[in-house]
C-alpha cells in the first residue's frame, strides 16, 4: 500500500513539473513556490515584442496580452498568490496592449516588483514602472522615445493631435508611477543627439535610477528579496 502511495505521489509530482514547464514555454509564466507554508510568488515575463491585435510573424519572440491580462485577473482573485514578480526584456510593441498590461499590474492589490533585464524599451517603460517597486540590472537599458506608427498616415492636423493624445497618456502614466517629472520625461523623448537617425534617449542601469524612473539597481536576488519583504509587511511573516 505504501509503495502504491509513493508511486502516486511521484507521478503527481512529475505531472505538476511537466505542466509547469509547458506553462513556461507557452506563456512565460510560473508560480515560484507551491508550498502554502511559504510566500507564493507568481512570475510573469515580458519578452520580445508586445503583441497587439494583430499576430506577429512566427520568427518573432512575443508577449501576448491575451495571455497576460487573464492571468493578472486570476492572480488578483487568487487566495494563494501573494506577490508578483515581472521580468522584462522587451523591445516595446503595441501601445494599447502595453498600456493595458501596465494598468492591470498597477491596479493589483498584491505586492508587485519588476526587474529590467537586457532592456525595457518604448512601451516597456510604463510596464516597468507599473509595479510597487522596480529594479534594473547594471547593463539593463531603457529607450525613451516619442510614439511611432507604422503604415499610412494621413497628413492632417487631426493626426498630430491623435499622436499627442497617445503620447500624453503614456507620459502621464509613467510620471504617475515613478519619480520623473513630465518636463524631464518629454526632454528625454525629444533628445536629438543620442540615437542615430532618431530622437529619444537610452538610459543604462544607474542612469534610469538617477532620472527617477527605476527605484534601484539590482538583480534577481534583490528583486525576490524585496518582494518577500513586501509580502511579509502586508500579510505578516509565516
Amino acid at each position: 500500500m505504501r509503495g502504491n502511495m509513493a508511486e502516486e505521489k511521484k507521478d503527481e509530482k512529475i505531472e505538476q513539473e511537466e505542466h509547469r514547464d509547458q506553462r513556461i514555454e507557452e506563456t512565460g509564466q510560473a508560480s515560484l513556490d507551491e508550498n502554502p507554508q511559504l510566500d507564493n510568488i507568481h512570475l510573469i515575463s515580458i519578452i520580445g515584442e508586445i503583441e497587439g491585435h494583430e499576430n506577429l510573424s512566427n520568427n518573432s519572440k512575443t508577449t501576448k496580452y491575451e495571455h497576460i491580462l487573464p492571468s493578472l485577473a486570476a492572480i488578483e482573485d487568487s487566495r494563494n498568490i501573494q506577490g508578483v514578480l515581472v521580468l522584462l526584456n522587451t523591445m516595446g510593441g503595441d501601445v494599447e496592449a502595453g498600456l493595458a498590461i501596465a494598468e492591470m499590474i498597477a491596479s493589483l492589490s498584491k505586492p508587485t516588483v519588476s526587474l529590467v533585464l537586457g532592456g525595457s524599451h518604448s512601451i516597456g517603460v510604463p510596464i516597468a514602472v507599473s509595479t510597487d517597486y522596480s529594479f534594473i540590472v547594471n547593463t539593463g537599458t531603457m529607450v525613451i522615445h516619442p510614439v511611432r506608427m507604422n503604415g499610412m498616415v494621413i497628413g492632417v492636423p487631426q493626426t498630430f493631435d491623435y499622436f499627442k493624445l497617445i503620447q500624453d497618456r503614456i507620459t502621464g502614466f509613467v510620471c504617475d508611477h515613478c519619480r520623473i517629472s513630465k518636463q524631464t520625461m518629454e526632454q528625454l523623448m525629444t533628445e536629438t543627439g543620442i540615437l542615430t537617425k532618431d530622437v529619444g534617449t537610452i538610459l543604462v542601469g544607474e542612469e534610469a535610477v538617477e532620472y527617477g524612473i527605476i527605484n534601484e539597481v539590482g538583480g534577481i536576488d534583490k528583486a525576490i528579496g524585496k518582494l518577500h519583504q513586501m509580502i511579509n509587511d502586508k500579510y505578516g511573516e509565516k
